[in-house]
């Protein structure tokens, strides 16, 4: 009988842990959880973006049960790779201890696009938009981790 392949643990990091790094948790939960043990947390917390559990939601991933944290309330995980999902934490990335890859895929800030929009789909586009980016980069993991860097 095979050994099961350990899955690749990632941490998915960005400032407040509140929108973007938690959709790229969902999405890796959501399609590539067989291969993908996946995290996210913030260089600070910020509390969950309801606009950003309500697109996820729309596109079948649930993220009511997520929370924001920091980095230090992960406790001591050994991450393969850490994604920067935001030009904020990959300048104030933490370091992390053993063989940890940093790797900084950045993407639109959906509240920040957003700030003045009236509630409703002129805002909630803006947070579509940006969950389809990050669901097309979590569709490529842990493969796009791996390649060389060009």
């Amino acid at each position: 009988m095979q050994t099961p392949t350990p899955k690749v643990k990632v941490l998915f990091l960005c400032t407040g842990n509140s929108c973007r790094s938690q959709m790229a948790e969902g999405w890796a939960r959501h399609l590539k959880g067989d291969v993908i043990e996946p995290y996210s947390a913030g260089i600070e917390k910020h509390g969950m973006n309801p606009h950003a559990v309500q697109v996820m939601a729309e596109a079948g991933v649930d993220l009511s049960k997520h929370w924001s944290k920091t980095v230090a309330e992960l406790g001591p995980v050994q991450f393969d790779y850490v994604v920067t999902v935001c030009g904020h934490a990959n300048e104030h990335c933490p370091i992390f201890p053993g063989k940890v890859r940093v790797v900084h895929v950045g993407f639109d800030d959906p509240p920040k696009l957003a700030t003045g929009l009236p509630d409703g789909e002129a805002k909630l586009a803006i947070y579509r938009r940006v969950r389809d980016e990050i669901r097309r980069f979590v569709e490529m993991l842990p493969q796009s981790l791996t390649a060389p860097a060009k």
